[in-house]
């Protein structure tokens, strides 16, 4: 289930271009971009009609990825989700200065993962950091759970799509809050 690394390379070219990608997740398909690009960023919250004061999940492939998004964060809450990376288990952190803000929405923290998923992990790989990782859906509608419902939803919306199959999971990963452990979304 890896992803073919020419595609993965193509979608990564993508997000670099300020495009939007669709990919398969843990549970459901996702629509990434690229989280300092903010106007990719505003394209993805306007097509998925979602309010930009919720904010957006970013996924890497490893914790190297999301550490420079990790602010002043104490010892026990990293190793809380280390403990459950990679997998399918997002955390909030309190976020760094250079985080966007648009990333973040109204929350003071932000939200990672460093998925399990071979074909997200492939797409982070090839674009050498993490991206933006939001269910493909309008805003309050199911998530797409195939490329072909992503097409149907979105059309010429989304610049690339990245095949490859679910990871298996009903539902879109867990939140947690990684300093207190509560649960933010079951």
């Amino acid at each position: 289930m890896t992803a073919d690394v020419a595609a993965a390379a193509a979608a990564a070219a993508a997000l670099a271009r300020g495009g939007i990608v669709a990919y398969p997740t843990e549970a459901v398909w996702g629509l990434g971009c690229d989280p300092h690009d903010g106007d990719a960023v505003a394209r993805l919250f306007a097509l998925k009609g979602r309010p930009p004061a919720t904010g957006v999940i970013l996924i890497g492939a490893d914790l190297a990825q999301l550490l420079p998004y990790i602010g002043a964060t104490p010892a026990h809450a990293l190793a809380r989700a280390e403990a459950t990376w990679p997998g399918p288990n997002t955390w909030i952190f309190p976020r760094n200065d250079f985080v966007p803000a648009s990333i973040c929405g109204e929350h003071a923290g932000i939200a990672l993962r460093v998925t399990a998923h071979p074909v997200a992990a492939s797409l982070c790989r090839e674009f050498g950091r993490a991206i933006v990782s939001t269910s493909a859906n309008r805003h309050g509608e199911a998530p797409a759970r195939s490329a072909l419902a992503v097409r149907d939803i979105f059309g010429t919306g989304i610049d690339q799509i990245l095949d490859g199959a679910l990871g298996g999971l009903e539902r879109p990963t867990p939140i947690r809050d990684a300093i207190s452990g509560e649960i933010v979304r079951r």
